[in-house]
């Protein structure tokens, strides 16, 4: 048991400050270059979530053909979230049940789509935490027009 093991394109976009060696046979999907039309099946907030995630995603050579389950499952959740914080705000914390005052089920909902947000979010690296251990794009050092003069090496 314990964590489970991080994929090798992560850890060369995070670093790998323990310098373990690295799969250099892990497969490593190619970041999209253009951000895809969000699935027609979504309804109207989770669309509009899409359209402000999925540019910077793309901009940041985060996202891949392998990760758009995790943009879907997040914006989902965004939209069930968003819905059911509406239906709290409409009926209030507490509503009347079959017989008696119940805690309202939409903040069931509420709760199980946050923690679904974090994962799949922390995943893409939508929060602050994960931003702050991704490296989007690789460790690749700016091109200097100097280094030509010094045979190639660099400084």
């Amino acid at each position: 048991m314990g964590r489970h093991a991080k994929p090798t394109a992560l850890k060369v976009i995070q670093g790998n400050p323990g310098k373990r060696k690295l799969n250099k046979n892990a497969p490593s999907p190619d970041a999209l270059t253009q951000v895809p039309e969000p699935p027609e099946w979504f309804g109207e907030i989770a669309m509009n979530i899409w359209r402000q995630v999925a540019p910077w995603l793309v901009e940041a050579k985060i996202l891949t053909g392998t990760d758009l389950h995790n943009l879907e499952a997040f914006c989902m959740a965004y939209q069930r979230w968003r819905e059911a914080q509406d239906d709290i705000t409409k009926n209030g914390i507490i509503v009347m049940g079959a017989k008696q005052e119940i805690k309202n089920p939409a903040c069931t909902v509420s709760n199980e789509t946050l923690r679904q947000m974090a994962a799949y979010g922390g995943a893409l690296g939508l929060d602050p935490a994960a931003r702050a251990r991704l490296k989007p794009g690789g460790n690749q050092k700016p091109d200097n027009p100097f280094t030509a003069l010094r045979g190639g090496k660099a400084g």
